[in-house]
């Protein structure tokens, strides 16, 4: 027996180890089925769920990036589902924007809706007005009479209000003082309300929502104060140039082709025969103009009027804005463009015998895209 007695102590601790091993696999196994479950189940949070959640995608995110605001926001059960299911089903780019997503999709779904890309603005709106891009300030009023308590009237008039712009002027110096000097304007500050989505839940009275707005605009262009002085123009004329470009180009080198042709028009005294004028003196969106419009009686109507006009058509970007201060191709002596509405293609011409040419080749598609906006009214 005494010689036994090792060989029990041996044996025991042999079961032990034995016993930690099988509960470590065990666990493994276990965890590793449950880990397994966590990066392949893409089945939805809550199928019965009815509520929809707004997500904004921010450009350049990555799907873990994506992946964490979706869980975070209540949409999705995983993060390492969701990026597992974009790895291996090579799901295409994620596109930025803003979505209204909800729990009751699978990740299939969501990332289907996801490349498909989002609205350039918030989708609730609750409690929010947006203006956009080369949008006028009678558009952003009717936007303010759609989301608040203030009329269109109102917000109209607070723009010329001469006692608000004085205050506006102190507040944010070098912005509004040629503007607030300009004769023959609809509005004072058309052109000074920066594109963007602005809280206004808590506004008192509509003065404080446009302050938001001229506010906004202020940020966005005060760096660029000098470099206006610099380029011989003042604010209030780069801010109309810009408007139009913001209505006439699409990319970016299209913009700057554009500043190039205006302000090669404005050198040789030659109206900028930009129909984004007319239609802002008409008060009209209509795809084509006619002759009779462009003769329209207005200082807005740059048909008829050499020079930059009274002010802006509508509310520019900081990238119109660059595109003036940075002019591209001014040296080939563009004087003319035309764009083609169906392709969004824009040709350019030295000569107004190249420019009829240009319009000729065009014209067959500019009546289509006119004929189904007219009909779609």
């Amino acid at each position: 027996m005494p010689q036994g007695q090792p060989q029990k102590k041996g044996f025991g601790r042999l079961t032990i180890i034995a016993g930690i091993v099988l509960v470590l696999l065990i666990g493994g196994i276990g965890f590793g089925v449950y880990h397994h479950a966590q990066v392949t189940d893409y089945s939805a949070l809550n199928p019965k769920a009815t509520t929809k959640k707004q997500i904004e995608v921010k450009s350049g995110s990555s799907a873990q990036v994506i992946a964490t605001e979706l869980k975070d926001k209540g949409v999705i059960r995983s993060d390492k589902a969701f990026v597992h299911y974009v790895d291996t089903k090579n799901v295409a780019e994620l596109k930025a924007g803003y979505y209204l997503l909800s729990p009751s999709m699978t990740i299939k779904e969501l990332t289907s809706k996801l490349t498909q890309g989002g609205s350039s603005y918030p989708l609730n709106g609750e409690g929010t007005v947006t203006v956009r891009e080369g949008e006028n300030a009678d558009a952003i009023a009717t936007e303010v009479a759609n989301k608040t308590k203030f009329s269109k009237k109102e917000f109209l008039a607070a723009l010329n209000d001469s006692a608000f712009l004085g205050r506006l002027k102190d507040a944010y110096p070098g912005l509004l003082d040629d503007a607030i000097n300009a004769t023959d304007v609809r509005y004072k500050l058309e052109g000074y309300l920066y594109p963007a989505t602005y809280d206004v839940k808590d506004a008192t009275n509509v003065r404080e929502i446009i302050n938001q707005m001229v506010a906004n605009d202020y940020t966005q262009f005060s760096p660029y104060f000098d470099q206006i002085k610099q380029s011989g123009m003042n604010v209030q004329q780069v801010m109309t140039l810009a408007s139009l470009i913001e209505r006439e180009g699409v990319s970016q080198e299209n913009r700057n082709i554009i500043a190039g042709v205006f302000l090669n028009r404005i050198k040789v005294n030659m109206p900028l025969a930009s129909d984004v004028a007319v239609k802002y003196a008409l008060n009209t969106d209509k795809a084509n103009l006619s002759n009779k419009d462009v003769k329209v009686d207005s200082p807005y109507n740059l048909y008829a009027n050499a020079g930059y006009g009274p002010g802006p058509f509508d509310s520019p970007t900081v990238s119109s804005v660059k595109a003036v201060l940075n002019p591209q191709d001014q040296d080939k002596g563009y004087l003319f463009f035309v764009a083609n509405l169906k392709t969004g293609e824009i040709y350019y011409s030295k000569t107004y015998d190249e420019q009829l040419k240009n319009t000729d080749n065009v014209q067959a598609d500019n009546d289509a895209v006119g004929s189904a906006s007219s009909s779609s009214k």
